[in-house]
This record gives structure tokens, sequence and C-alpha cells, in this order.
């Protein structure tokens, strides 16, 4: 059996659908959501669906190994980080090369970067009057959205879309795509 830990700052749609994705799967399954939001509501659906889960600070992550030592024990197969706004620890990279990846709500590399997630992707996409958008899901190195490209799907953006169009088409690329992709790596 695969093990999936989830990283996630905010709301948690992509760690739910991930968790319900795999949840009965002889293969793999969602062990663990970390988050760095004690008031995520990641928290709550990762509850909500029996998966353990808990909150740390930046000291937990990059200043103690903490959080290093919870993945050694956990063992996971894959690290997600899905909405994890925080840089990821390089210390966490050299211990799980490529195993972990992120999903970004643009066709990197244009719109990645620090400062460059949520709904300010799909705002810049807007005002830059973009004709396609998509999600890309890569390896995390050292840099914010420039490792791997392990897979991207794209949409159109018509001129009467609204950032909220926008963000609602990235969202069903995100709830089509993401599990699928996630399930492929593990059975490479």
């Amino acid at each position: 059996m695969k093990r999936i830990v989830i990283f996630a700052s905010g709301s948690g749609t992509n760690a739910e659908n991930l968790i319900k994705f795999f949840h009965n799967r002889e293969n793999a399954s969602v062990i663990q959501v970390l988050t760095n939001n004690p008031h995520a509501k990641v928290l709550d659906r990762a509850k909500k669906l029996k998966v353990s889960a808990l909150s740390f600070n930046k000291i937990a992550l990059t200043e103690t190994d903490d959080i290093l030592n919870l993945l050694i024990t956990s063992q996971p197969d894959l690290i997600i980080l899905a909405g994890f706004l925080w840089m990821f620890p390089k210390k966490i990279l050299n211990k799980f090369p490529n195993k972990v990846i992120n999903i970004h709500p643009a066709l990197l590399p244009k719109y990645g970067g620090k400062g460059m997630y949520g709904m300010k992707v799909h705002e810049a996409i807007v005002a830059n009057k973009e004709t396609e958008t998509g999600i890309t899901i890569h390896y995390v190195n050292e840099h914010y959205d420039e490792g791997a490209i392990i897979f991207q799907s794209k949409c159109a953006v018509l001129d009467t879309d609204s950032v909220q169009d926008v963000a609602d088409k990235i969202h069903k690329l995100e709830m089509e795509h993401f599990p699928e992709v996630v399930d492929k790596l593990l059975n490479k």
C-alpha cells in the first residue's frame, strides 16, 4: 500500500478530492494532512474523512527537524503540495527526492513564482487577456514552481470570462485530473 501525505494551507478541496479518490483503494491511501494554518478548512475536511491532520508553525518546518522527522516516521511514497503556500525546505526535498509534487493553477512557466497563487494567478490571466490557461502538476525543487513538469491540462479563457469564471474552470481541471495523475505516479 502506497502512502500519501498532503500539505495544504487553505480550504483543502484538492486534499478532500484526493482523500476520497484513494479511500478504499488497494494500491494507495492518504495517511496524513499537514497544514501551516491552524484555522485552515482542510483540517475539518480531513477530520470529517477520518484522516490524521495537524498544523505546524514555520519553526517546526524550517528551523527544527520536527516535520522532517514526522515524515521519516510516516514513510510517504508521495508528498503532495495542494495549495501549500510556503517554500518547501531543501532538507525534506533531499530526504525524499522525486517524491514531492505540487499542483499550480496556471500553465507553467507562465504565472508561477513567489506570490503567484490562487486568485492572484487568475486575476493576472484575465488582466493580461490570455486566451488559455490550465493546471500544471510538477515536481517540487528549491525554487517556486520551477520543478520538472509532470502533467498539464488546458482550458480556454473567453473575453467574457470573469476572474471567478477562470477559477471555476481551473477547479474543474484540478478535480478531474489531479487524482488520476497521482495514481499514475504511484504506479510507475
